[in-house]
């Protein structure tokens, strides 16, 4: 399937911010997926400091989306000894406002997710139609959606200046960026709701999207790519500085071209992607759920990791330790860290077993 930037230079645009040299070289590492572990691990200590210098934004809001089931076996991978087939995740945006060196103001919304679209991703398209619409009803919270809040907090959609997500798992960005041409299901060529916002993705993921392999497929809209816009993206390459307290890491491993947000706070450093989908997970030893410390004991790994599509398993693990070394500890809970999982692990009497033993809910700077 021919996607929009296919036969353009999309893939060839110039980036923004600037380079995170201090994370550079993950891919000339020589040896194998050991020695990439240890250099995650000492690059990560190096850049805390560099980054805390670069300053805090000037406000970090949390908006709640929607909470929704999600398979046992992919979020809490191999660990959990839950009887319930599901937990229950719920869907965050961040609204992160900084100002540049010249006085300009930014706003960056990440995860800013359209589930009314989302939920026609394969995966999900083909679970909803197995589960009876009452109980869905019953499993679902529709908290409010990406509009509905940015009007609350006082935000034109023309000020928003980046849309930037984890990866594009579920992602249908139609409605947000516009369409070029005739949409079949939403009634004719669509204006962008965001029409001065730029989606900032890594190039690993426009690329892998053009061609995905078998094991993706399930996780990702191709065909609603067909006809967004070319120049809606900036495609970057690594790890970014984006403006005071606010950075974009490479990640990869849930998906080839996956990316942490990393935001430096009152609170201090914290991180935010889909690796994980509780802050236990990357201390698991201090988690009370069935069988995620024994977990963690009898195979000595030290991260439980949000595992559906396993594109490349042990990158995954060598960037959330990249993310654990990055964070600082919680100030509510020193056990845990300032890991913010973009779909957080949410308590549900459907779902015994499962209740996280420690949950974030937001993550709030001003």
């Amino acid at each position: 399937m021919k996607l929009a930037w296919q036969d353009t230079d999309v893939i060839d645009m110039p980036t923004l911010g600037t380079r995170i040299a201090a994370l550079d070289g993950l891919d000339e590492v020589p040896g194998g997926y050991g020695a990439k572990l240890e250099w995650a691990r000492t690059r990560a200590k190096a850049f805390r400091a560099e980054f805390a210098a670069t300053g805090t934004p000037d406000s970090v809001t949390t908006c709640d989306l929607i909470t929704l089931p999600y398979p046992t076996k992919f979020g809490l991978f191999r660990a959990s000894r839950a009887v319930a087939p599901f937990v229950s995740i719920t869907n965050r945006m961040l609204v992160v406002r900084w100002t540049e060196s010249d006085g300009r103001n930014r706003v960056l919304l990440f995860e800013p997710s359209d589930h009314e679209l989302g939920q026609n991703t394969p995966y999900f398209a083909a679970l909803i139609r197995r589960t009876p619409g009452p109980l869905r009803n019953l499993l679902t919270t529709r908290h409010g959606t990406v509009l509905d809040h940015l009007a609350r907090l006082g935000i034109e959609p023309e000020d928003v200046d980046y849309l930037l997500f984890d990866h594009l798992h579920t992602q249908d960005l139609r409605r947000w960026i516009g369409t070029t041409g005739p949409q079949a299901d939403l009634g004719g060529t669509l204006k962008p709701a965001f029409p001065n916002a730029k989606v900032v993705v890594q190039r690993r993921e426009l690329l892998a999207m053009s061609r995905l392999h078998p094991l993706q497929r399930p996780w990702y809209q191709p065909e609603t790519y067909r006809d967004v816009p070319p120049d809606a993206f900036l495609a970057v390459d690594g790890a970014l500085v984006l403006g005071p307290g606010v950075a974009v890491v490479a990640t990869p491993g849930h998906v080839y071209g996956n990316q942490t947000l990393l935001l430096n706070t009152s609170t201090g450093i914290w991180a935010s992607s889909e690796n994980a989908i509780a802050a236990e997970c990357l201390t698991p030893e201090h988690s009370r759920m069935p069988g995620i410390a024994r977990w963690t004991r009898t195979w000595q790994q030290e991260v439980v990791l949000n595992a559906n599509t396993i594109e490349t398993t042990a990158e995954q693990y060598n960037s959330l330790i990249l993310e654990k070394t990055l964070v600082d500890r919680s100030q509510t809970d020193p056990r845990f860290l300032q890991f913010f999982p973009s779909s957080e692990l949410t308590a549900s009497w459907a779902n015994p077993g499962t209740s996280p033993t420690f949950t974030h809910k937001a993550l709030t700077h001003r």
